[in-house]
């Protein structure tokens, strides 16, 4: 279950990334921004995956073995 957790986690914390780049920048890729109805909410949504992965990195290191 910790392994999942740490995945999940990264997998959250890469696409917050990847949307906050394509937001700010002219990067290209991400899922955040395929997502319809998300329009207009894309650093919101972004922001919301980085607390996300946070949270899941933090349940994943309480959990034992």
């Amino acid at each position: 279950m910790k392994q999942l957790l740490e995945i999940v986690g990264f997998v959250a914390l890469v696409q917050g990334v990847a949307g906050l780049l394509q937001e700010f920048t002219d990067l290209h890729w991400g899922l955040v921004h395929k997502i319809g109805f998300l329009d207009g909410y894309e650093v919101y949504a972004s922001v919301t995956l980085l607390v996300l992965s946070f949270a899941l990195f933090a349940a994943a290191e309480s959990r034992r073995g």
